[in-house]
């Protein structure tokens, strides 16, 4: 019998797997379809040698200390920030649009006061805002939303900005200065020897038994356990009881090519030309030293694995029927971004991961508690009560 049957070997059912056999001692069943651990950030060698992410590039980033600390557990840390340039009007200039992109664009020789007074200059009052086009009109007006937001948003959600949510494009900052970088949080780094070798350790305790190439339908008749944590699409979950949730997907090109360097950065993005999004070159991101590099090719689809909850309040609404199912679900956890139907980064899913350990923590201490008023005879182990007094998130 075990406590636990985890759906999904991403961050979400990794760290909860890793927190309840390590912390309160819980036999756990991972499971996953795909043939490996790490979901959607698995990375591995390939034929050349050269360490790469099969599902695209994934940066890790937080402000977060405690999701952190607690992944820095499991792994070394190489300091990373990262950079990525846009292919625009036939020029590379720095994305997330600085100081510097609209000087190269234009010409011009601003300073951080003067590019802040062009941005006003070109913004459009938009009162409320409520669509990605508002959200970047307002902001840095038409012709920069033309050139370097409204293909690209195109390309990578299948349809128009102004028929999108604001939080699409809410993500991207403007900056009047020089920072280049694309993000600013508190830390950035990457798993030293990867991804895919930091999930190995955080999986490595005795109590979790893995399940690879296996659907848990297959097998939640079969093998008895007290409690799921679900983390795989919710739609997928009730049996498309209220219809499909809507997802973007990609498909990936990899290509090695017999040179050193190819790109100037890890990441160009192309808004408006090719049918692909971005290219990333990943020795950037691992710091590998290799006489070839690999790159892929991003093409967004509508159809494949399901990588981006597409945000419109039609859907929204179905997810929240759906989560009302979810709630009244006894015995099952949804947690993660197809569980929650929300585009999550990283660290925010580990977060989330650890919020609902801390809640289970707090039901065991709860049911322990209890103990001793539902019968004198009783007898609770003192070695559990003080493993559950010195365990508790890192």
């Amino acid at each position: 019998m075990f406590d636990y049957l985890i759906v999904g070997a991403g961050f979400a059912g990794s760290v909860l797997a890793e927190r309840l056999a390590s912390q309160l001692h819980k036999k756990v069943l991972l499971i996953d379809k795909r043939p490996h651990i790490g979901g959607n950030a698995y990375d591995h060698y390939n034929e050349e040698g050269i360490l790469v992410h099969r599902y695209g590039p994934h940066i890790f980033h937080t402000n977060s200390r405690e999701v952190f600390e607690y992944l820095s557990a499991f792994t070394a840390w190489r300091t990373y920030e990262h950079r990525v340039l846009a292919s625009v009007d036939g020029q590379l200039v720095p994305m997330p649009i600085n100081l510097d992109t609209i000087n190269k664009l234009y010409g011009l020789h601003l300073t951080a006061f003067e590019v802040d007074d062009f941005f006003k200059s070109v913004a459009e009052e938009i009162s409320p805002v409520q669509t990605s086009e508002d959200v970047v009109v307002s902001k840095v007006g038409r012709e920069l939303y033309e050139k370097f937001f409204r293909h690209y948003t195109r390309k990578q959600w299948g349809m128009d900005p102004s028929e999108l949510d604001k939080s699409v494009t809410a993500r991207v900052p403007v900056r009047t200065n020089r920072d280049d970088r694309y993000f600013t949080d508190t830390y950035q780094a990457m798993p030293l020897h990867g991804y895919t070798a930091m999930f190995g350790k955080m999986l490595s305790h005795p109590n979790i038994k893995l399940m690879l190439n296996t659907d848990y339908r297959e097998i939640v008749e079969v093998i008895p356990f007290r409690e799921m944590i679900y983390t795989g699409p919710v739609d997928e979950y009730f049996n498309f009881s209220y219809g499909k949730l809507p997802y973007r997907s990609l498909d990936f090109r990899h290509e090695t090519l017999d040179k050193p360097v190819h790109l100037p950065t890890a990441v160009v993005n192309y808004p408006n030309e090719h049918a692909y999004t971005r290219v990333t070159e990943f020795k950037y991101l691992t710091g590998q030293q290799h006489p070839k590099t690999s790159i892929v090719y991003e093409y967004p689809q509508a159809e494949g694995d399901p990588y981006y909850p597409v945000p419109r309040p039609e859907n929204a609404e179905i997810y929240n029927r759906y989560k009302k199912l979810a709630d009244a679900t006894p015995g099952v956890y949804f947690v993660g971004r197809l569980a929650t139907y929300k585009y999550y980064n990283m660290d925010q899913v580990v977060a989330q991961a650890l919020t609902l350990f801390k809640k289970l923590l707090a039901k065991q201490r709860d049911a322990l508690d209890t103990l001793p008023k539902l019968s004198g005879k009783l007898q609770v182990p003192q070695e559990a009560v003080t493993n559950i007094g010195k365990n508790g998130v890192h």
